[in-house]
């Protein structure tokens, strides 16, 4: 099980600059500005976009709801098989729940923590890391951002406890 601490934030690059899009399934009125919202990875229907150049090309994002400029804004970020996403780290700490493939993700200061589809991780604002998908499918993880959605790079040592 994947402690507390040894969490996930697999890339979860995304600029407000990211693709937006409008909810595709309305689930029942929420009040008069906001639809509830059901989607899948899997739906051709997401306005997924690049990643920030930070990221190799191969990432990609959507954003499923709010604004990625301010607080609470929830992506997909979806990577191929073998995909290494490099160090970096967030000023916002995330929610992520990993929809598919196999993640394996390492935080700084921390042991390697391997992710399956269910799985469930808290990433820490500020607190670097990277990660691979490690299955032969693409990887697709959802993230809540707390705070706007940013990305730095982190050239520093994964092992250090000393954050950027």
């Amino acid at each position: 099980m994947i402690r507390h601490s040894v969490v996930l934030a697999a890339g979860a690059a995304l600029l407000a600059t990211s693709c937006a899009r409008e909810p595709k399934t309305e689930l029942a009125e929420a009040s008069p500005t906001e639809t509830a919202l059901a989607v899948s990875p899997l739906d051709s229907s997401i306005g997924w976009g690049p990643c920030p150049a930070l990221f190799p090309a191969g990432c990609e994002i959507a954003v499923l709801h709010g604004d990625p400029a301010a607080p609470n804004a929830d992506v997909f970020l979806r990577v191929p098989s073998q995909y290494e996403i490099p160090a970096h780290w967030h000023s916002s700490a995330e929610r992520m729940a990993l929809v598919t493939g196999e993640l394996e993700v390492t935080y700084q200061g921390q042991q390697p923590a391997t992710l399956k589809i269910g799985d469930y991780a808290y990433g820490p604002a500020k607190l670097p890391h990277a990660a691979v998908c490690a299955s032969s499918d693409a990887c697709t993880l959802f993230i809540a951002f707390e705070g706007a959605v940013d990305a730095h790079a982190f050239d520093g040592s994964l092992e250090d406890s000393v954050s950027p």
